[in-house]
């Protein structure tokens, strides 16, 4: 039981209310909260994520969840995490227990500099600011440019709990059309040309180039400088976050966007996808002016990011195998993507697909008389999660998609989860097919990266 709800009850309220307000009113139209009237109006744009409204019920043992993005942190070595703690504790433990540097550690962004590098970035120690967790870092870039009204181009789809800040800071979102290379750079051109036209102010495009959340698709080389080309001719900053590009399978993806432009390019990291989100250390690399900024948004906001965090992490990377255990994990989350395709070209081989070469996410497109969130219950009722595409969306949009991850639960239980989700789509499916004189198979669309199930996926 959630709060004297059954767990299904919970879910179907949770996940009707966090997006509108006006439903958590009581019957007579006055609000339970009452502070209501004296909130900050930009308080408005903040909501639970769909994603977030998952938890409480995907965690449940019974409920095979695909929804979140967890990293499989049991495959962390526990001696060199012990060992790390006890050197940590014994030299340095006045200093880690203590305030530290609104910057972040000296240390630890010089090993941060050595992690860019494998992406073909080049900077200075001085431009690098520790942040908690890359969320934070999205959020103090936020915070320090956006004006209520001001507009954030984002690829569509795009990482959830994004939408959030940007809505939090009342930006209006402007999506930007993906395919299987990611985000298309004439429809860049188009959009920008479009807001400039209605007279609106664009402060920045955010995009995850590699394996992206939730698409799980890759930005080419190509189109990344040719969506350079375009934000410099139009002054526009990039956000480039990168919190899975060196969790590809088989070969890295192309370098990063900051390695070919210093200036317009603000470039997030992050150790909860390659070591562990728990530690909740995150940086931003960005231009002298707004790096220091950043620094001052992050004095402001926390005093300064964990020096316990960051001296653990920088104790771990000096003693472990830190890049070999980045290759554990590629090879996990490899077989647990191959496991995935496996199972939905078996039991769900009518559904379209993309084909992700490194990170945690599929995108699956469902036919379009299929509502993805209005399913979500029934799945649940089968014991399977996942995350419904319109939590992607700024606009509403994405209801005939759904996000699947792979990278927390084993290969046998992706398998299970594949086959309660097909009870769910082919039941609905039949339900359509029996009112319906038109075959709802035939109106899947052809888009963002959707690929023909794939005869060999090893």
């Amino acid at each position: 039981m959630v709060g004297g709800l059954s767990a299904f009850a919970w879910l179907f309220w949770n996940l009707h209310t966090s997006l509108d307000p006006e439903k958590a009113m009581t019957n007579d139209g006055t609000n339970l909260d009452p502070w209501y009237d004296l909130y900050a109006e930009r308080t408005a744009g903040l909501s639970a994520s769909e994603v977030r409204a998952l938890f409480a019920v995907a965690s449940r043992p019974e409920v095979v969840s695909l929804a979140g993005g967890m990293p499989f942190v049991s495959a962390l070595p526990t001696e060199l995490l012990e060992g790390a703690f006890a050197k940590l504790m014994r030299d340095e433990r006045a200093t880690a227990l203590q305030y530290g540097s609104g910057q972040g550690v000296p240390a630890l962004r010089e090993q941060i500099l050595e992690i860019m590098a494998l992406e073909g970035i080049r900077a200075s120690v001085d431009d690098v600011v520790v942040t908690t967790g890359s969320q934070h870092a999205l959020e103090l870039v936020t915070k320090l440019f956006i004006n209520p009204g001001d507009v954030v181009l984002a690829e569509g789809p795009s990482y959830v709990t994004a939408m959030v800040v940007f809505n939090s800071f009342q930006a209006r979102v402007s999506h930007v059309a993906m395919d299987e290379h990611g985000l298309i750079p004439q429809a860049l051109r188009e959009t920008i040309a479009h807001l400039r036209a209605e007279g609106r102010t664009i402060k920045f495009l955010y995009t995850i180039p590699n394996f992206s959340n939730p698409a799980g698709v890759t930005l080419t080389w190509e189109r990344r400088l040719e969506i350079l080309e375009i934000c410099r001719a139009n002054d526009i900053l990039v956000l480039e976050d990168n919190p899975y590009g060196l969790l590809y399978f088989d070969s890295p993806p192309p370098q990063a966007m900051r390695s070919v432009d210093e200036d317009g390019v603000v470039y997030l990291g992050t150790f909860s996808k390659t070591l562990a989100p728990g530690f909740r250390v995150g940086w931003a690399l960005a231009p002298n002016a707004i790096r220091e900024k950043l620094i001052l948004a992050n004095e402001a906001a926390v005093l300064s990011p964990s020096s316990f965090s960051q001296l653990m992490i920088s104790e771990y990377l000096n003693t472990a195998d830190w890049k070999g255990q980045i290759n554990t994990f590629r090879g996990l989350y490899h077989e647990r993507r191959d496991a995935m395709l496996s199972a939905l070209a078996e039991y769900l081989p009518q559904l379209s697909w993309t084909v992700p070469t490194g990170g945690f996410y599929v995108w699956v497109t469902l036919p379009d008389h299929l509502d993805s969130k209005a399913m979500l219950p029934r799945a649940v009722r089968e014991l399977v999660a996942y995350t419904p595409g319109t939590a992607f969306y700024a606009d509403g949009s994405g209801r005939n998609n759904i996000r699947l991850s792979f990278s927390y639960p084993t290969p046998e239980f992706i398998r299970e989860g594949i086959r309660r989700l097909s009870i769910v789509i082919n039941g609905e499916l039949d339900l359509l097919t029996t009112f319906s004189q038109t075959s709802p198979l035939a109106t899947i669309p052809h888009k963002l990266g959707i690929i023909t199930p794939p005869s060999n996926i090893g």
